[in-house]
């Protein structure tokens, strides 16, 4: 980035942390929308810099200045109020909020993204009301210093602590996980400082106008996505930890256990034939549901899915079910039972239930499942599904999907209600066989 002097026009402003150096990128050309390169983030990162992170069209489709917390100074923290505009955070380790008696926010998430905040805090030394761009700088730096403790903190405060998820952005594409993996792999303390990018008018900034800002204040600007595949590169969340032949009904497969190295949690690969990396291999995604595939439950249509998958994956003589541990769409056994209740009681549908038991419609996460198919040698898929999430879940972790294969269940007397609202309220692509509907839906899939 080419050293400029500052220019005293405001509307010209320049970021501190690049000592007024400004971009020498085109103003309205295609590079004006090519992103910077992980390890020159990680960089600017390390040098005390901030970054713009943007993250998936599909989930928030917003960009926020990040930076490490330990590197933070007054002058950042005010350039972040001004040009921000939105709500300054640190994104922290679960293991340094409980190092700091950091509670959950509340105990039940039921924000959109999950966003998991905490009780916020000053710091408590040298510091006044907390709210001066120095007060808040002197929190934010104490968050990031080991030799900190829970009693150096005031709560509630002026900065608000984010509790990152274990594994980062292999596991949640959030921003608050970006900004722990980006100061973690830049070797400083794993906690990073961040805020949303507003426009003017205080609607969020998109990719146009972030770029822009990048442009403007000589910042990087960078994807999560192309974060996760970096790190999808160089780290792994999973180790495999046995291989078996199994014969089944349905046909013969190789079945792999993988263990997640953050939770322990065991999903299962049926893997059947062979394959290279460019050829498109049909895989299921199958999410564990116990009433239904051992019970056979007629509530849901899990266990038949999972039948029709190996049976497909068997006919076509090559291919991958995987079998994850998600339960109840990631709620977990006994929440999913607590779920039914209430819609036996109260007569809400799934999506209603879970919004009651405080829960998100669909709590699944995909990064483990890509890292087993990636394992597995794929990076293209035939992907069988009615459920547009694991299409926008799956695609960010460096696997193209090239194909939908449906995989519909004629639905039963139990099961029908259940199945419109996976249609009505989930989007899914079943039922009347593509009507007007799913049309729809799918047009804005492909």
């Amino acid at each position: 980035m080419a050293e400029k002097p500052m220019n005293p026009h405001p509307e010209q402003a320049t970021c501190p942390c690049c000592n007024g150096a400004t971009s020498e990128a085109p103003e309205a050309s295609s590079e004006s929308f090519r992103f910077d390169t992980i390890e020159d983030a990680i960089a600017d990162i390390r040098a005390g810099k901030l970054v713009i992170v943007v993250d998936d069209e599909d989930r928030e489709n917003e960009g926020d200045f990040i930076g490490a917390a330990e590197k933070i100074t007054p002058e950042l923290v005010n350039f972040m109020t001004k040009y921000g505009r939105g709500l300054i955070c640190v994104a922290l380790t679960p293991e340094r909020t409980v190092e700091l008696d950091l509670d959950l926010m509340t105990p039940t998430n039921t924000a959109l993204h999950e966003t998991a905040f905490t009780v916020s805090v000053d710091y408590r030394h040298g510091t006044t009301t907390g709210i001066s761009a120095a007060d808040r700088a002197a929190t934010i730096r104490a968050l990031a210093d080991p030799s900190a403790r829970p009693e150096d903190f005031a709560r509630p405060g002026h900065v608000f602590p984010l509790r990152a998820r274990p594994g980062g952005v292999l596991r949640r594409a959030g921003h608050t996980e970006a900004a722990v993996d980006l100061a973690r792999l830049a070797g400083l303390y794993p906690a990073g400082v961040l805020v949303e990018i507003l426009n003017d008018d205080g609607t969020m900034a998109r990719v146009p106008e972030l770029m822009e800002i990048a442009r403007r204040f000589g910042l990087r600007i960078i994807t999560i996505k192309d974060l996760i595949a970096y790190r999808m590169r160089t780290e792994r969340l999973i180790n495999r930890l046995v291989e078996v032949d199994l014969p089944t009904k349905y046909g013969h497969f190789r079945l792999i256990a993988y263990e997640e190295r953050y939770t322990g949690d065991v999903h299962l690969a049926l893997v059947k034939g062979s394959w290279t990396e460019d050829e498109p291999v049909l895989v299921r995604v199958h999410s564990q549901c116990v009433t239904g595939d051992i019970f056979g439950s007629l509530r849901c249509d899990c266990g038949e899915q999972l039948a029709a998958a190996m049976r497909r994956v068997e006919e076509e003589g090559r291919g991958v079910v995987l079998y994850m541990k998600q339960e109840g769409r990631g709620i977990g056994l006994v929440n999913k039972l607590r779920a039914y209740k209430l819609q036996d009681e109260q007569g809400l549908d799934t999506v209603e239930a879970n919004l009651a038991l405080g829960f998100q419609m669909d709590h699944r996460d995909y990064g483990i499942g890509c890292q087993i198919l990636r394992d597995l040698g794929i990076r293209k898929l035939r992907l069988m599904t009615n459920n547009p999430r694991k299409r926008v879940g799956l695609a960010g972790y460096g696997l193209e999907i090239v194909e939908r294969v449906p995989i519909e269940i004629p639905p039963n007397e139990v099961n029908r209600r259940y199945l419109l609202t996976k249609r009505d309220r989930m989007g899914h692509l079943i039922l009347n066989h593509l009507d007007a509907h799913d049309q729809e839906a799918l047009g804005k899939l492909l």
